[in-house]
């Protein structure tokens, strides 16, 4: 199957095929479609999938088909961490380059009036995380009562954070009528109680078998020793060549010890 063949809109699919794509992941060649119909949808998808195309695309498209009234927010996507938050909020910037449709992306741990100042202008799509997003509500300073379609990414990471309690609140400041989506690695009792609280009648969609890992990548694992970690790392990075490298530490001090020795030794 091609992106063609998914009846994206030619500004969507100019877009996509300008990142290089041409044939859609497993999941959003199932995902896209049950969006598009207007289909609550309970998703079972891995990082690394694709998933969050799978839902881009779709909401942009249904959105830009749809007239805009008032400012209120009209696409919700919840995530568990900022990291996540920006990462979707971009491929919803890149995806609707094209598009007259308006995003912002909230999260906590910076200030709050430019938030503020910036959802006052209007935002179509906007992607946050529970916290931040109850506060800024809290203060009047969005509007969630006309969500035509909201998003809980990364569900089972949201529950574990344990932003359940936050995310029942979100739920309860929107409307009853809208589309929902739910995307999950796995699902526990708890997150099925969750889905059954607000998902109607929902198309299940599961990419991946439970407890394995993604196929897109590839795993391997080296024991060493610990006094030998950053030097492996290091010598890892340079033979490989890589420009860009995520490496995650138990602590803070391991990871301004890690940064250090790497910029000692060029990196």
């Amino acid at each position: 199957m091609t992106f063609e063949e998914l009846n994206l809109a030619p500004a969507i699919l100019a877009a996509v095929l300008e990142q290089g794509y041409e044939n859609p992941t497993p999941v959003q060649a199932q995902a896209i479609p049950a969006v598009l119909s207007g289909a609550d949808v309970l998703a079972g998808a891995q990082t690394g999938t694709g998933k969050t195309a799978g839902f881009t695309l779709p909401i942009l498209q249904l959105l830009q088909g749809r007239e805009r009234v008032g400012k209120a927010v009209r696409a919700l996507v919840l995530t568990p961490t900022r990291e996540l938050a920006a990462q979707v909020e971009e491929s919803v910037r890149t995806y609707g380059k094209n598009l007259s449709l308006k995003s912002a992306v909230v999260f906590g741990g910076v200030a709050l009036n430019p938030q503020i100042k910036r959802l006052s202008a209007g935002v179509d799509i906007l992607v946050a995380t529970p916290g931040r997003l109850l506060d800024l509500a809290s203060q009047g300073a969005v509007d969630l009562s006309q969500v035509e379609i909201l998003v809980l990414d990364e569900a089972d990471r949201m529950l574990d954070m344990g932003f359940i309690h936050d995310v029942k609140k979100i739920l309860a400041l929107l409307p009853a009528q809208k589309q929902s989506l739910l995307f999950s690695a796995t699902f526990s009792d708890e997150i099925r109680a969750l889905a059954n609280t607000f998902l109607r009648d929902p198309q299940h969609i599961q990419v991946t078998p439970k407890n394995t890992t993604v196929q897109r990548i590839t795993q391997w694992i080296y024991p060493v020793g610990r006094n030998k970690k950053k030097e492996l790392l290091a010598h890892i990075i340079q033979s490989e060549n890589w420009s860009q490298v995520l490496v995650f530490t138990r602590t803070k001090f391991g990871a301004n010890s890690v940064a250090q020795y790497l910029a000692d030794n060029g990196i």
